[in-house]
């Protein structure tokens, strides 16, 4: 066998104790990273230094039950009797990952595939609590703990009002030369509370794309309103805007969990590459067009 073999990832993780997904640089180089944990592990495997694409760099805190990444592995690794087939990394890494990562899954990619650049979609949970008691202690690492009662209809209402193509600049920490131009496709809320955990609600927050702190950001908005301390028009007058706005709170890290990322049909995985690849033009420019920045930043 010669040449490399593309392998996607199926990863998840607790993001507690990691300083987010991407290994750092410079003067944070060593910091614990999930990437950082992922690689090395594959680089012993391989017997040669790895580099991992993800669909979705989250951010520190931040957890993953779906994340997805690639990797372009040697073919020779496939030579070894413990490495036949992709699938085998699965075996292989669960005896090398810590706890609080898991791989499950590991296959060969089809041909175009690219976890960053393929995605249609990425879905986010966020789970909170507003209860006086706090956060239930065996869900203390994927529960946020918001600090006043929030009215559900009025947080729903408020984000009803961000479904759709936005420029959602005031929810994005800013980037030079990066769009902030999104098509948000569901923010919706739900009860989950119980007789153990009152007052406890998720949101599913889905978009082709998000840009740097954007879903705690929206989270953080309609909260807001949720408990009264924003009026009804905050949010659609955030879409007015064209800068970060220093009104929007961030709502906090472990409440965050991305839950699953899509992809086309096999034969579109190339075209859909071609046209991620395109950067929007300004929501109300003429020739604006729904297709997604080329990145998908921490949230």
């Amino acid at each position: 066998m010669t040449g490399q073999v593309r392998v996607r990832l199926d990863v998840a993780y607790d993001g507690t104790d990691f300083h987010g997904w991407a290994r750092q640089k410079g003067p944070q180089e060593g910091l614990r990273t999930v990437a950082g944990v992922l690689e090395d592990a594959l680089s012993l495997v391989v017997r040669e230094p790895v580099e991992l694409v993800v669909a979705g760099r989250t951010d520190a805190g931040v957890h993953a039950d779906g994340q997805v990444a690639h990797v372009d592995l040697p073919s020779s690794a496939f030579e070894q009797r413990s490495l036949d087939r992709p699938e085998a990394l699965v075996r292989r890494l669960s005896r090398m990952l810590p706890t609080d990562i898991r791989l499950h899954g590991a296959t060969a990619a089809p041909e175009g595939f690219d976890a960053r650049f393929s995605a249609l979609s990425r879905r986010y949970r966020y789970r909170v609590t507003t209860a006086d008691a706090g956060v239930l202690p065996v869900r203390a690492r994927d529960t946020a703990t918001w600090r006043r009662d929030v009215d559900l209809a009025a947080v729903q209402t408020a984000s009803d009002v961000l479904v759709g193509l936005h420029d959602f600049a005031a929810f994005c920490k800013y980037r030079p030369n990066a769009t902030t131009v999104r098509e948000l496709q569901e923010f919706t809320w739900r009860d989950v509370s119980t007789v153990a955990e009152p007052n406890t609600y998720e949101a599913t927050v889905v978009a082709d794309a998000f840009c740097w702190s954007m879903v705690r950001s929206l989270v953080g908005a309609v909260l807001s309103v949720g408990e009264g301390r924003r009026d009804e028009a905050f949010t659609r007058g955030l879409l007015d805007e064209r800068s970060r706005s220093s009104a929007v709170a961030v709502a906090p890290a472990c409440g965050l969990n991305l839950v699953e990322v899509q992809y086309p049909p096999q034969n579109e995985m190339a075209a859909r590459v071609a046209v991620t690849r395109d950067r929007r033009a300004p929501v109300d420019a003429p020739d604006a067009v729904d297709a997604p920045e080329s990145s998908a930043e921490p949230s």
